[in-house]
């Protein structure tokens, strides 16, 4: 099983090097055989602890589904953000997030009496710009988490973009090929809103977790 310094490769995100260890839509296959194994859950804990002293932060992009590799990823966490979109069918499956937290903060417990995630909040993500929802209905929604669902809610909100919806859809030519080349909007717009709003969320995040 190789280390995190043997698979990481540096990315030209946002102008700065930082390390990434991308994922493949196949590892959904491997789901299965990786639940038989009796320490799957706990490989992630040790391959960032060899490599502590390399990262001020690391980042876990989980899937969207309560599913193994989620469990593993928050496993290995210390604090958790829920991205969520705010409408009813999304709102309703935090009560499922509640639930899936709660069970592996249990499994935590056995892991050097590892203490609890710590929920930074409900991050507002995907966000519609029409004046009358933001207005209306999103100050609605926004209280609904706090009063019905007892998580609190991050300060920063990512609203749909044009900036977003392109800087996503990049690609580059190899051969005859066009295969996805993504770009950080911080790269793509930088000067944009889109891109302000990942700026606020970032010292928000750096804020909760003390490194500000």
């Amino acid at each position: 099983c190789n280390s995190v310094s043997e698979i990481a490769r540096p990315s030209r995100f946002s102008g700065r090097q930082i390390d990434v260890i991308p994922s493949h839509i196949l590892l959904m296959k491997e789901e299965k055989e990786l639940h038989q194994l009796a320490f799957s859950k706990v490989v992630l804990i040790q391959k960032l602890e060899a490599v502590k002293d390399n990262y001020e932060i690391v980042l876990i992009d989980t899937p969207p589904s309560m599913n193994l590799y989620a469990e593993i990823a928050l496993i290995a966490a210390e604090y958790l953000i829920i991205p969520s979109d705010l409408k009813p069918f999304a709102n309703e499956g935090l009560e499922n997030v509640k639930g899936f937290v709660k069970g592996v903060d249990g499994f935590r417990k056995f892991i050097n009496n590892k203490p609890p995630l710590k929920i930074l909040g409900v991050l507002p993500s995907k966000i519609s710009t029409n004046d009358r929802f933001v207005k209306s209905t999103l100050p609605k929604r926004l209280a609904q988490i706090p009063q019905r669902y007892h998580l609190d809610v991050m300060h920063s909100v990512i609203f749909e973009s044009e900036d977003l919806a392109k800087c996503t859809e990049q690609t580059v030519l190899t051969g005859d090929m066009e295969i996805p080349d993504p770009r950080s909007v911080l790269d793509f717009n930088p000067r944009s809103k889109s891109a302000e709003e990942f700026r606020k969320l970032a010292t928000e995040v750096l804020q909760q977790v003390g490194l500000s």
